[in-house]
């Protein structure tokens, strides 16, 4: 029968060694402004320890490297195939630290009173392992192996358990977390040291029953962190229907930050492939910081409806519930910020972005709209959600009219006004645009959106 190991240090009797990680870290809290934070919770990650600032925002971790004689109280600690047993005449706190040969910290756990922990608990992997025991400002280091059949203590003699210990004292990480403020985490090299460390407040955000205020933080989408493994060309079906898509990625791509997602949607006698490759989606892609901080994508719409050649569908919702279902697939494999897609089309394709706007307000951030009218496209019932949504119109088209485009306007213009106090948004029709007359330059108008 194998023998088991037994080790018994009578505490009484037991002097204290050399800790190896002597540090005082003293430090200062404030918000952005310089005032001091009190109450804030600061905490050394590794080591476990926590304090918290007073009036003033300090705080202070102190960590003593020679102990002298120190003694424990009177018990004893005891170890039987890795399991630490102990019991004292007090209620004085028992730190219990791990670390393996390189100094890494594999478990720490505070104890009260008497009882007992297993030391492998924390131990993943064979080997031999410091345990490090404190009882108030006394510490006796104890060497194991990962299956508890040997235990040994060591003195300050031993250059070995002050290497191992030496590592935990180097260095760590702060957090800091107090109420209206952002969680802060700080890497600190050396924790003999002192900082001030400054809390930015927790931004407060407009909500509404629909989506997003002004100045949201990116929503990040399930596609965050994965490798994308989509084409620049490949086709979708969705709503019973098969489509094209052309795709076009950020430059330097990273899986882990949430991109704007732009639809352009191809006018009649267009196509997706002219949107993406010939056009730069309407230009959008040309502008300051879109390559590196869009993905844009062209669908290619379904051009034979009943021997209709339209690029859109006009008489039932097969369309809507491609784009549906397609802008899930994209969330689903691309890192996307779903509270800012947007769609953008020219004439047919302005008629199938303006008719999304009408039940897709919870999904899109706002659509742009060239030479639009509400009429011929598949026009839902509107949800009354606002939209940010933004159109040009030709005064002198005969196609898309002046008056159709004005139209496609009030559709919008009926859910867009000022919020009430329960947070429903007014009829804004009465809001009226100064038009171009003939003469002179371009007319732009701008009203606020939501």
């Amino acid at each position: 029968m194998k023998k088991a190991s037994f080790f018994v240090l009578p505490l009484a009797l037991a002097t204290a060694f050399t800790a190896a990680s002597a540090f005082t870290l003293n430090g200062t809290v404030t918000d952005e402004a310089g005032t001091p934070v009190q109450g804030a919770l600061v905490k050394l990650i590794a080591k476990g320890d926590s304090a918290q600032t007073d009036k003033d925002g300090k705080f202070v971790f102190k960590e003593d490297d020679v102990l002298g004689l120190a003694r424990f109280r009177a018990g004893h600690i005891g170890i039987v195939d890795g399991v630490l047993r102990f019991s004292q005449s007090s209620n004085s706190p028992v730190l219990v630290s791990i670390f393996d040969m390189m100094g890494n910290l594999v478990l720490r756990q505070e104890l009260h009173g008497s009882g007992q922990v297993d030391l492998r608990q924390g131990v993943t992997a064979q080997g031999s392992y410091f345990a490090k025991v404190r009882v108030g400002s006394a510490v006796e280091t104890v060497r194991f192996t990962a299956n508890g059949s040997r235990v040994s203590a060591i003195g300050m003699g031993s250059s070995r358990s002050n290497r191992a210990l030496l590592k935990a004292g180097d260095g760590d990480s702060l957090s800091v977390t107090a109420s209206g403020f952002d969680t802060l985490k700080v890497a600190l090299p050396n924790l003999d040291t002192t900082v001030t460390l400054k809390l930015k407040k927790v931004a407060e955000e407009q909500t509404y029953a629909f989506g997003y205020g002004i100045g949201n933080k990116p929503t990040p989408s399930k596609g965050c962190g994965k490798d994308n493994t989509l084409e620049d060309y490949f086709k979708f079906t969705g709503g019973g229907v098969e489509h094209e898509v052309y795709l076009t990625m950020p430059e330097n791509y990273d899986k882990n930050k949430p991109y704007r997602l732009v639809f352009g949607m191809h006018y009649m006698g267009g196509s997706a492939e002219a949107v993406a490759k010939r056009e730069s989606y309407y230009g959008l892609r040309n502008q300051s910081g879109a390559k590196e901080n869009t993905i844009f994508v062209a669908p290619h719409g379904y051009t034979d409806e009943n021997g209709k050649e339209n690029p859109w569908r006009c008489g039932d919702d097969k369309d809507h519930l491609f784009f549906d279902e397609f802008l899930t697939y994209l969330n689903e494999n691309l890192c996307v910020d779903t509270s800012r897609v947007f769609s953008v089309g020219f004439s047919f394709g302005a008629m199938f972005s303006n008719s999304l706007a009408q039940d897709f307000q919870d999904r899109l951030r706002g659509v742009v709209v060239f030479a639009t009218m509400d009429q011929v496209i598949y026009l839902p019932k509107n949800k009354g959600l606002p939209i940010a949504w933004m159109g040009t119109v030709g005064m002198g088209d005969e196609l898309c009219t002046p008056k159709l485009g004005r139209s496609a306007r009030d559709r919008i213009l009926k859910n867009n006004g000022k919020p009430d106090a329960e947070g429903n948004f007014t009829d804004a029709r009465s809001e009226t645009a100064d038009e171009y007359t003939g003469s002179g330059n371009h007319v732009c108008s701008t009203r606020a959106s939501p």
